[in-house]
């Protein structure tokens, strides 16, 4: 491992503290319970304004249980922790893998699923893959099905014999709303919100949506100042990854991993594990 770098944290243009990430190594946290009586914080590389508190939830791969688990976890932190604004935001990845995509869609299509906290849904690269298919795509369908589909067609009671031209035919209204509607990316506070990631040196406005849905490298390993923290899923670890601009939150659900949850507030960053 090559020596630690220090960072400092910049607000409104002043040092708010420093702290130490090693260079192309991240830092990985170790997880922690699904409870917030044992939410341990930890410096973040970017902040929110005070009052202000982000969960994001990262890849949930067909995970219903561990979702409502989370969410769950996150409203008894909010009934412990009050505070003047929450949101919730997932990454993406509803599909796929795990045993209840359907569920997925359909608990998330309903509307927030904690009273009283907005909530936004990103799109993930299965959702486009699966979108593109049922715009008749063929190759794109046929990426989804290796990466995943058949499982999710199941879930969504899509006859396996029947044509890919049909497919949308058979989808409930709600879900194929659902899956029309999700978006690319959001910002809030020092943080952009995205699927995999960003190309270095591009503008945020002149991204490409198949780097926003599907980068690996060079992001991962990129030290450059985005000028905000990325909170990102899509690479797999086996636990949170937190650089001096980044975050990352696919843990592996619905492969054998876990599905993960990080708490932003101010200039700190915890973790909920289901």
């Amino acid at each position: 491992m090559r020596r630690p770098r220090r960072f400092r944290a910049v607000r409104d243009g002043r040092s708010t503290h420093e702290f130490e990430v090693p260079v192309f190594n991240p830092t990985i946290t170790p997880p922690g319970a699904g409870s917030p009586d044992s939410l341990r914080f930890r410096a973040a590389p970017g902040w929110l304004p005070r009052g202000q508190r982000v969960y994001a939830i990262g890849d949930i791969h067909g995970c219903e249980a561990e979702l409502t688990a989370l969410h769950q976890a996150i409203a008894a932190d909010l009934a412990a922790r009050p505070i003047a604004s929450a949101l919730l935001i997932h990454l993406g990845d509803y599909i796929d893998h795990g045993p209840h995509s359907a569920g997925v869609i359909d608990l998330l299509s309903a509307g927030p699923p904690i009273p009283k906290v907005s909530t936004i849904n990103l799109l993930g690269d299965h959702e486009h893959m699966l979108l593109l298919a049922l715009q008749g795509d063929r190759a794109a369908g046929t990426d989804w099905m290796w990466a995943g589909g058949h499982s999710t067609l199941r879930s969504l009671d899509v006859p396996s014999d029947l044509p890919r031209e049909l497919w949308a035919s058979v989808l409930r209204p709600s879900r194929l709303a659902f899956l029309s509607n999700l978006l690319l990316w959001h910002r809030e506070g020092n943080y952009l919100f995205v699927h995999a990631g960003i190309r270095p040196g591009i503008p945020l406005a002149k991204q490409q949506k198949d780097d926003l849905l599907t980068i690996r490298q060079p992001f991962l390993f990129t030290e450059q100042d985005f000028g905000f923290a990325v909170v990102h899923g899509h690479s797999t670890s086996p636990a949170p990854v937190v650089t001096a601009n980044r975050i990352g939150i696919d843990t592996g659900a619905g492969q054998g991993g876990m599905l993960t949850c990080a708490v932003l507030e101010e200039d700190r960053v915890g973790f909920l594990i289901s």
